[in-house]
């Protein structure tokens, strides 16, 4: 019971400013004190790791706002004018008041003939500095903006280039609705934290410091008094400035949950309706939504709390220019003119608090943005080129699992294991099984979609882990049950193909897939626009188009996975004729549901969770009568 107290008493005195190294360190040294965490020694064991911690979180700070401000090196011209044009409002804004104090403390003094020249030269320098201020604040708002919307779409390309190169272990754990927010909302503040920061920064220190140097010059009683409340300002704005960066990173969060909801619901629109669930998705989207709302409540009480807080001071500020200066005046030891220079400054002075409003909150919005950016980008492939990765030319087929064992990456058991199989160039292979027994997990470790845990896999007698992942699953030709269309025309859809395709190479792909006649009944023919994953089209046409795709690429290697299994009779048929012509002189490799279509096959493999458990032709197995006759007997 002591030590429990004791440990709880030390939890209480960690400071919440101390670092979670130092924290950890505070714990540790409790414990080792105590003998209860073995391991960890106290004295210079202890600073050393303590210093090796934070030496490393300081270095991944460092790495992170170098990459921010290495997206600024190919604008640096627009940037350097953009700083000059920031650079000279701020001049402007501190040289008017000046101007008008020397009218107001000698010009209008002086006789009326001399002082009226005077006034006319200096309206035309405050109309040239007026004019000077708006130009500088239009590139500003123009050339400046611009400058950040780049910066952001470099940055928006750089996350999709990273989402091509991440593989389906990836994929699998993710929604696409989040992934999607990633490079859509996590960067629209970006732009603004771009451009303006750096700005404001500028703009403000410029500002606070010229404004005091001047007023200080002017009056050093009243500067005093107009600047006390400074540092309680910036005290109140570091304090909520903690506060709204996590409030913005929840709504961060909260936003990507409903994009994942809304994606989910649209794309399955069809399930949707034809259950009649409509208002079960409703529910499931109110759920989501009212947790941004409440998110919101919160972000909106701390930034009502810092703008109303900040703004108060403000307008203190004014209060105690005012009071001081009418005491200086009674006192004798200030000129009105001096009080009417304080007044206008005291925008000059206060406006650097206004752009440190601005800043923070697009700080905060864009560094939360910029965290979430940098999470996927620090995501490492699981399967990419080694260095020394060659290129496959046009490859023969021959291909070989020797001892290949897999399981997925939140799996502890082997979905495949100790696997060996040697499947000639040309050899049209068959796969039959019963549900989970790894036949697709097989056929997409080909392509490298998966890597293999153990073993290896070998094409043409080379190792696939040798060989560049562009120029491997440019030898293999995938058709899948679930067809992906992309929304465009059915030309568009068989090119993806070969995306250098002529119009001749696409027609002749759509014949051999046994697709052309369909597609010139369609109302523009090649050019009819599909929909969204090809939904006006039915699912033998899509098989077709699918197909179609394939043909054109033209590989050496073939894998159907269960490409008629959702299809009707005749559909099937047609699409099995397409099938067997693609095959001819391919290494083939088919998942097949309905064993009817694989009774040509050359050899046929029956999967199990303990491996290959037979292999053989249809007639060669079917005399077994054991698992591929059960299997045959039941479809």
């Amino acid at each position: 019971m002591k030590c429990c107290c004791r440990r709880t008493a030390v939890f209480r005195q960690l400071s919440l400013r101390d670092t979670p190294a130092r924290r950890f360190a505070q714990v540790a040294r409790h414990l080792a004190g105590s003998g209860r965490l073995p391991g960890v020694r106290s004295g210079s064991a202890e600073i050393g790791s303590i210093r090796s911690m934070e030496e490393g979180n300081k270095k991944t700070m460092e790495q992170k706002w170098k990459k921010f401000f290495g997206y600024y090196k190919p604008y640096l011209g627009m940037f350097a004018a953009d700083m000059a044009c920031a650079l000279a409002a701020a001049a402007v804004a501190l040289v008017i008041p000046l101007v008008v104090r020397h009218i107001t403390s000698s010009v209008i003094y002086k006789q009326p003939d001399q002082a009226l020249r005077e006034i006319l030269a200096l309206s035309l320098l405050l109309l040239a500095l007026v004019v000077l201020e708006g130009v500088c604040n239009f590139f500003i708002a123009t050339v400046g903006h611009m400058m950040g919307a780049k910066m952001e779409a470099d940055m928006r390309t750089e996350i999709f280039d990273h989402y091509q190169k991440l593989s389906f272990g990836f994929f699998d754990d993710q929604k696409v609705g989040q992934l999607m927010s990633r490079v859509t909302n996590d960067l629209f503040e970006i732009t603004e934290l771009f451009h303006h920061g750096p700005e404001d920064v500028v703009i403000s220190a410029i500002k606070f410091v010229g404004s005091f140097v001047i007023l200080w010059n002017v009056h050093k009683g009243l500067t005093i008094s107009a600047f006390a409340l400074l540092p309680v300002m910036f005290v109140y704005a570091f304090y909520f400035n903690r506060k709204m960066k996590h409030a913005f990173k929840q709504n961060r969060a909260r936003i990507a949950d409903i994009n994942a909801q809304l994606e989910d619901s649209l794309a399955g629109i069809r399930v949707v309706k034809s259950f009649g669930n409509e208002q079960i998705e409703k529910d499931k989207f109110e759920k989501g939504n009212h947790a941004f709302l409440e998110s919101k409540k919160r972000t909106y009480f701390v930034m009502g709390t810092y703008h109303s807080g900040l703004g108060a001071f403000t307008t203190l500020i004014t209060v105690m220019v005012v009071v001081s200066g009418a005491f200086f005046l009674t006192r004798g030891t200030m000129e009105i003119a001096d009080l009417v220079t304080f007044m206008m400054y005291i925008s000059t002075f206060t406006d650097p608090v206004k752009k440190l409003i601005n800043f923070t909150e697009q700080f905060q919005n864009g560094a939360s943005g910029y965290d979430r950016f940098l999470e996927i980008l620090a995501i490492e492939p699981d399967v990419k080129d080694l260095p020394q990765a060659e290129e496959m030319e046009s490859a023969k087929g021959n291909i070989v699992f020797r001892n290949v064992a897999f399981h997925y990456k939140d799996g502890t058991q082997n979905v495949l294991q100790n696997l060996n199989l040697n499947i000639r160039a040309g050899e049209y292979v068959a796969l039959v099984g019963s549900s989970g027994a790894g036949k697709t997990t097989l056929c997409n470790l080909i392509p490298r979609f998966y890597e293999i845990s153990e073993g290896e896999i070998l094409i043409d007698g080379k190792n696939i882990r040798d060989l560049t992942l562009k120029s491997l699953r440019s030898n293999i030709g995938m058709v899948q049950q679930d067809v992906y269309l992309f929304a465009g025309t059915v030309m568009e859809n068989i090119r993806y193909g070969k995306p250098g395709a002529s119009d001749e190479e696409v027609y002749e792909a759509a014949k051999n897939a046994n697709a052309h006649s369909f597609i010139m009944q369609l109302p523009m023919g090649y050019q009819t626009d599909i929909g969204q994953r090809g939904v006006k089209l039915s699912g033998g046409q899509k098989q077709r188009l699918s197909l179609a795709r394939v043909f054109l690429k033209n590989p050496p290697i073939l894998i159907f996975d269960e490409a008629t299994s959702a299809l009707d009779n005749e559909s099937e048929k047609i699409v099995q004729e397409s099938l067997e012509k693609l095959a001819k002189n391919r290494t083939t490799l088919v998942i097949a549901h309905r064993l009817s279509t694989i009774r040509n096959a050359e050899r046929i493999l029956v999967l199990t969770e303990q491996g290959i458990a037979e292999e053989g032709t249809h007639e060669e197995l079917m005399k077994k009568q054991s698992l591929y006759a059960h299997f045959y007997q039941m479809s």
